[in-house]
């Protein structure tokens, strides 16, 4: 079917186009509502920035594109909700990196970062964190990790629990190394995963290790690893059967069973998805 546009004139196009021009200006006053709650509601903004681009191609075909107030509104929504330049802008910084010109992805995702995109924040800590076209700058990079960590992002998570660790750019604190593991462990993070077991396997004094916990962990992160790392996957089978071997048939079926019923969790709507790695 082919489009009907409106021609102005009669009576009853004014009333339409007023009609029209009416739902324009309701439109940019939630533009401007919204506008103030961005900050607290980046995660929603491609959602609601979709339904928006969508009610104003449409008033355009019916208004005609020299209508100043529909321009304002399309160019209001592209700034507001980053329609305008963060998607090409995160493509182009990503490919950056892969391709190994840092000093162009650092330009090109940093400020996105510092806008709260997810992937920019994570792409920007790995720059830091392994010096690529930069001075290295473990605090830096910690700093990047935990924001798109406290978005949700597993790898940041995985990789923030690492720093805490080893004590790179943040004090070296293994409880909350186990905290940041956990919460990508839960993702389904196989890395995560089986630091988590390890971390339950050798933690503490000895006899205050939590076997049960540690064989089901080791017991995940061996599903989940590929079949192709055949190092990673087989390491967790090891760790997991040398675990087995300290433990009673009794608690052996209980980590066998907690295995068979875990389910990750949803990860937080966010901006974009990290899936970038040291």
């Amino acid at each position: 079917m082919a489009w009907q546009f409106l021609q102005f004139g009669s009576r009853k196009d004014r009333v339409e186009a007023a009609a029209l021009q009416e739902r324009i200006s309701r439109l940019q006053a939630e533009l401007d509502h919204c506008r103030g709650l961005a900050g607290r509601r980046v995660h929603l903004r491609y959602a609601f920035a979709g339904s928006v681009a969508a009610v104003i191609l449409a008033l355009g075909f019916a208004l005609g594109a020299n209508s100043v107030p529909l321009r304002r509104a399309v160019s209001d929504a592209a700034q507001t909700w980053g329609l305008a330049s963060t998607v090409p802008d995160i493509d182009a910084g990503t490919a950056a990196y892969q391709k190994g010109r840092y000093a162009s992805a650092l330009q090109l995702l940093r400020p996105l970062a510092e806008q709260g995109e997810v992937r920019a924040q994570s792409t920007v800590a790995l720059i830091y964190y392994h010096g690529r076209g930069v001075r290295q700058d473990d605090a830096e990079a910690a700093k990047w990790f935990r924001l798109a960590a406290d978005q949700g992002d597993a790898t940041s998570q995985f990789n923030l629990g690492v720093m805490y660790g080893e004590g790179q750019g943040v004090p070296q604190d293994d409880k909350q190394a186990a905290e940041w593991y956990r919460r990508a462990a839960d993702q389904n993070n196989a890395q995560a995963q089986y630091n988590l077991g390890l971390w339950y396997a050798t933690k503490g004094e000895p006899g205050s290790q939590d076997y049960v916990s540690a064989h089901m962990w080791f017991n995940l992160a061996a599903a989940r690893f590929p079949a192709t790392d055949t190092r990673n996957r087989g390491l967790a089978v090891k760790n997991r059967d040398v675990v087995a071997g300290k433990m009673s048939r009794e608690e052996l079926d209980e980590a066998q069973r907690l295995a068979r019923e875990w389910k990750p969790k949803q990860a937080p709507v966010r901006s974009g998805q990290a899936d970038a790695q040291p």
